[in-house]
C-alpha cells in the first residue's frame, strides 16, 4: 500500500505550492529570490555534469538502437500525442494548462528514477544510465526547439533563441563544466550524494516556489477549477498509459531482450521534474503569470509516473525472481 503514497519529495512540492499560494513572494524579495533560484540551479546542473562517469556513457552509446529508440518515443511519440490533446475544446481544457501538456510530453527523460526503476526490475542499467543522462543532455536543445515549435501551432509562442540562449548559459554551461572536472571530483561527488541531495530538490523547490508565487500574484487559483485540475490527471494518466504500452510492447515486436525491454519502458516513459521547471523558467520567463498553470501538469505527472512505475517495476522483479525459482527447480 505505501507504493502508492506520494514521497517525500511530493509532499515538499505540495507544500511548496501551499505556502506560495498563502504567502506568495513579490516586489524585491522575489527579484533577490530569483537570482539565487538561477545560482541554485546553476549549481545543480554542474553536479549533474560532475557525477556522470564518462566509461558508462561509452558503455552505453554503443547499445545505439535502444537509445534511437528511446529517443523517438520521448522527442516524437509524446509530442505527437501532445497535438492530438489540441482537439479538445478550450472550454474543457484551458489554454495555459494545454500549453503545459505540450510542454510536458517535450521534456527528457527523468535520470534517478528511471535508473532505480530498471534496477529494481532487473533491466539493463548501464544501457538506462546512459539513455537517461543523453536525454537530459540533448533535451537542453531539444526542448526548446520543439517547444517554439509545438507553441506556435497554438499562437501562444514560438521558438525563443533568449530562452536558448538562458538554457545553454543557465543549464548546459555548468552541466559542461561539471563533466570536464569530472575526473578530479566526479567520485568525491558521489561519496556525498546525502550532503548534497538537498541542493538537487532545494533548487527545484526554489524554482516551484517562485513559478507559483508570480502565478498566484496574478491569480491562478481564481482562473482554473477543480474540474480544469481533474482533466490534467486524467490526460496525463491517459498519456502515460499509452506510452507504457507502446514501449513494453513494442520492445518486444522490435526483438528486444527482456532487459532492454524494462529499459526501454522507464526511460521511456518518464518526463523530468528537474530539467523541466527550471527549463520552463526560461522559456516561459516572458509569461510569468502562466508558468505556474504550465509546470502544473508536469508536477501532477511527476508523482502519477513514479505510483504506477513502481507497481510495473515491481511486477517485474516478481517475474525475475519467479523464473530464477523455477531454472533452480528445474536444474535439481
Amino acid at each position: 500500500m505505501s507504493r502508492f503514497l506520494p514521497d517525500r519529495f511530493t509532499v515538499l512540492l505540495v507544500c511548496t505550492v501551499i505556502v506560495a499560494s498563502v504567502l506568495p513572494i513579490r516586489g524585491e524579495a522575489a527579484d533577490w529570490f530569483g537570482i539565487a533560484t538561477d545560482i541554485a540551479i546553476g549549481l545543480l546542473f554542474f553536479l549533474h555534469g560532475a557525477r556522470l562517469s564518462r566509461d558508462v556513457v561509452v558503455a552505453g552509446v554503443l547499445h545505439w538502437r535502444l537509445h534511437l529508440t528511446i529517443l523517438a518515443t520521448t522527442f516524437a511519440v509524446f509530442p505527437l500525442m501532445g497535438l492530438a490533446i489540441g482537439f479538445i475544446p478550450e472550454n474543457i481544457l484551458p489554454s495555459p494548462l494545454y500549453m503545459g501538456i505540450l510542454f510536458l510530453c517535450v521534456l527528457p527523460s527523468t535520470v534517478q528514477s528511471s535508473i532505480a526503476f530498471t534496477s529494481m526490475a532487473g533491466g539493463n542499467v548501464p544501457a538506462a544510465v546512459c539513455a537517461a543522462s543523453g536525454s537530459n543532455i540533448l533535451g537542453m536543445f531539444l526542448t526548446p526547439l520543439l517547444a517554439g515549435i509545438l507553441l506556435s501551432t497554438t499562437g501562444d509562442a514560438g521558438f525563443s533563441m533568449d530562452a536558448l540562449e538562458k538554457i545553454l548559459l543557465q543549464l548546459l554551461a555548468p552541466f559542461v563544466a561539471g563533466q570536464l572536472l569530472q575526473p578530479w571530483i566526479g567520485d568525491w561527488i558521489r561519496s556525498k550524494k546525502k550532503i548534497l541531495a538537498p541542493v538537487d530538490r532545494g533548487s527545484i523547490l526554489m524554482v516551484v516556489y517562485l513559478a507559483f508565487s508570480e502565478a498566484v500574484v496574478e491569480g491562478l487559483w481564481h482562473t482554473f477549477s477543480a474540474a480544469d485540475i481533474g482533466v490534467v490527471i486524467l490526460l496525463d494518466v491517459g498519456l502515460l498509459a499509452i506510452v507504457l504500452c507502446l514501449t513494453m510492447f513494442g520492445s518486444r515486436a522490435l526483438g528486444f531482450s527482456k532487459e532492454d525491454e524494462i529499459t526501454l519502458t522507464f526511460c521511456g516513459s518518464k518526463k523530468s521534474l528537474a530539467s523541466g521547471v527550471p527549463m520552463a523558467n526560461a522559456i516561459f520567463a516572458s509569461q510569468s503569470a502562466s508558468i505556474g498553470a504550465i509546470v502544473l501538469p508536469l508536477m501532477l505527472f511527476h508523482q502519477i509516473q513514479l505510483m504506477i512505475c513502481a507497481v510495473i517495476a515491481q511486477k517485474y522483479a516478481d517475474r525475475l525472481k519467479q523464473s530464477e525459482t523455477t531454472a533452480v527447480a528445474a536444474a535439481i
